[in-house]
């Protein structure tokens, strides 16, 4: 079987495939990222997913599309957690961004953009994919992305410049104060998906001017700084991978049409259309046959 995983910093989904190409099973796991996580975190993690266990011994062929995994020596961390787990297969690392492009691609040279957990921008003209900014992550920047919101929000909270009526529906929501804020941002692991998890409380008040402008002007940075650096910008379709642009894409659309570019496609979860370019323009399967 073929196995195909897709990981933000936050979740990853997989799935397997039959060698016919239909699908054979999809689960879900922890986001693996080689910033934060060693080869031995993934292997541990794996090898206690009941999902895994099922079909670890019958994988013959691993892709997996990461976070982070930006430079052969952070597929190599992920790499050789997963060569420990599926024993019998051969494993490919990617960066997200390579995902993300194969995900939107329509035959026709575009832009693609991750807005999730973090955020980030690529140009995929079918052959290659190339970056101009490079992504800073969600210290120096992460710009719309869920992390982006969730530390707006954490630090407007603590500086007590929330609106009254979301401040104490934040503090109802989470019960935390400063100290136990400052303590999982600066000493535990993992601070970008704990500050992202906060954007869950910027979509239950979507509606307010407060959370609108937020978004709005996270946006406006991300298309200023990741789109806007490509000289067709205007001229190719801009898609949009991850969960914050899809919950946010009338905003969306209103920045991207302020400046004059074209919103593509705007997906969620790209897994699906990830499978539809491994088996139509990879040809994965003609690879599985000749290894079987």
């Amino acid at each position: 079987m073929i196995l195909i995983a897709e990981s933000g910093s936050t979740k990853c989904d997989w799935v397997a495939l039959n060698p016919d190409g239909s699908e054979h099973t999809r689960f879900s796991t922890m986001g693996f990222n080689p910033y934060f996580h060693s080869a031995s975190f993934i292997e541990e993690e794996l090898s206690d997913n009941a999902a895994i266990l099922k079909v670890h011994s019958k994988i013959a062929f691993v892709y997996f599309y990461g976070a982070g995994a930006s430079s052969e020596g952070l597929q190599d961390i992920v790499k050789d957690g997963l060569t420990k787990v599926f024993v019998n297969a051969k494993v490919r690392v990617d960066h997200d961004l390579l995902a993300s492009a194969y995900s939107t691609y329509t035959g026709e040279p575009a832009i693609t953009c991750i807005i999730g957990t973090g955020s980030n921008s690529c140009y995929f003209d079918g052959n290659e994919v190339s970056e101009v900014v490079p992504a800073l992550a969600y210290i120096l920047g992460d710009e719309g992305s869920a992390s982006y919101i969730g530390k707006r929000l954490v630090s407007d909270f603590l500086y007590k410049k929330l609106p009254q009526e979301m401040a104490d529906d934040f503090f109802n929501t989470y019960q935390l104060d400063k100290d136990e804020i400052i303590t999982s941002v600066y000493n535990k692991p993992n601070a970008n998906v704990y500050l992202a998890s906060f954007s869950r409380f910027a979509g239950k008040h979507m509606h307010t001017t407060y959370v609108q402008d937020i978004i709005r002007e996270g946006f406006s940075k991300f298309a200023d700084i990741h789109i806007a650096c490509f000289e067709n910008c205007r001229e190719v379709p801009v898609h949009f991978v991850g969960s914050v642009g899809a919950i946010f894409q009338d905003i969306l659309l209103e920045v991207l049409e302020e400046r004059g570019m074209k919103l593509g496609q705007i997906l969620r979860k790209p897994v699906d259309g990830l499978i539809k370019y491994h088996l139509e323009y990879l040809r994965v399967l003609d690879a599985y046959q000749e290894q079987t």
